[in-house]
């Protein structure tokens, strides 16, 4: 142990007498560690980002979707499913539970007239479910069915239609026909990309059905589960086994899940960028490595008098070998910390993250497996590039350095 120390002082006194050489080797072991922990956190942060925009479209993992139809085409009755699916329902006890129904089209009332636009009704949970990102605004609480003014939540489009008049100053909006009124505006979804222009309203379920009579018979409406993926198998055979005891004869219950947890090979993708990123950022830190060594082998050549004096003086072959491994391994240890240093520094700043990723709500905290894939990279390259120089030391004998 005593030996081991004192290969070490060796090793940290040689790297501080030769500043300049250590910090002009080790600079690029530090970008290469850093790079290869940025790519590992910034593919944890990619495989959030995925998730949550697959969420947006087929909802959080796991989510269970009901739907039924009938098999002759003619609508069902959805006030008479809805009964059947709320006693069914409470029986298990439903976190977040959401009916949607889509198909519908409002007259909506502009400035240059009056337009039909696409309409969805919801529950509040949907956009839990969903993870429905606004511009402005809100979207639906429960206490909103108590509004006079029923809530809406409409595009970014549509808005730009309205005037784009501020929430604050409370807009509202006006349909004609069966669910005519007056809405209140209380929520803003962006825009999808470039040139989306989607003019679409989006309206609590129960305020608009208590303006009309019955859903429109080209409206379709499904009924969204969030129950969990330690549930979800145990949970979905069971519901549907309940829903289709005593159903009307020539009506059919769907069952399934729509999440992207659900889909084959859904993180194929992710793993193929990761794998391709992490490639990229090993053979760049190869390429470190390598010229680290020659950087050393060089650096041996001019230290033969240097090692000769010190085995004369009874250093042996292995405090030699250690104090030169030991210094390439602890340079190599030092570079790779403050690479990783930087790049935590850099992540774990939420404007970074966001700007990389936008539109991302749950950012996930840097993940230390991306710092131990580092600290272990920086460690390899050290004895890699430590060994061979110090073999080269072994070589050296006392009578070497009266020759040099």
């Amino acid at each position: 142990m005593t030996g081991f120390l004192g290969a070490l002082a060796d090793a940290w006194a040689e790297i501080r007498v030769h500043k300049l050489r250590v910090l002009l080797s080790l600079i690029g072991i530090a970008v290469s560690v850093g790079a290869l922990t940025a790519v590992v956190a910034i593919s944890e942060y990619q495989r959030q980002f995925q998730a949550e925009q697959s969420d947006r479209w087929g909802g959080r993992a796991a989510t269970v979707v009901v739907a039924v139809s009938s098999e002759d085409g003619t609508p069902v009755d959805a006030d008479d499913f809805d009964a059947r699916f709320t006693r069914v329902s409470e029986r298990f006890g439903f976190s977040h539970t959401a009916r949607i129904s889509q198909g519908l089209v409002l007259q909506v009332q502009l400035p240059d007239g009056i337009t039909d636009v696409p309409a969805r009704v919801m529950d509040p949970a949907f956009s839990e479910i969903h993870r429905e990102r606004l511009l402005e605004g809100r979207w639906f609480l429960d206490s909103d069915i108590e509004a006079m003014a029923p809530p809406v939540v409409i595009t970014e489009a549509l808005w730009d239609r309205l005037g784009r008049v501020p929430l604050n100053q409370h807009p509202t909006v006006s349909f004609s026909g069966p669910a005519g009124g007056t809405y209140q505006v209380v929520g803003i979804t962006p825009r999808q990309g470039f040139g989306d222009e989607e003019l679409r309203v989006d309206l609590l379920y129960d305020a608009y059905r208590a303006r009309v009579d019955a859903l429109p018979k080209d409206a379709w409406t499904q009924y969204e589960i969030w129950v969990g993926t330690d549930q979800v198998d145990q949970i979905a055979p069971v519901l549907a086994m309940d829903l289709r005891a005593g159903l009307p004869e020539g009506q059919t219950i769907m069952v399934n899940r729509s999440d992207w947890a659900a889909q084959p090979g859904a993180l194929d993708a992710q793993a193929t960028f990761e794998m391709v990123t992490g490639g990229i950022a090993a053979l760049i830190l190869a390429l470190g490595a390598l010229s680290l060594i020659n950087i050393q082998l060089v650096a041996m050549r001019q230290r033969v008098r240097e090692i000769g004096v010190r085995r004369a003086f009874g250093a042996s072959s292995g405090r030699v070998f250690f104090s030169v491994f030991l210094e390439s391994l602890v340079a190599t240890t030092v570079a790779g910390v403050v690479g990783i240093a930087i790049v935590v520094a850099v992540l774990r700043s939420e404007w970074v993250v966001t700007s990389m990723f936008y539109g991302i709500q749950d950012i996930p905290p840097f993940p230390m497996r991306a710092a131990i894939v580092g600290l272990i990279a920086s460690v390899i390259v050290g004895a890699v590039s430590g060994f061979i120089p110090a073999l080269v030391a072994l070589r050296v004998k006392v009578i070497d350095a009266i020759r040099f």
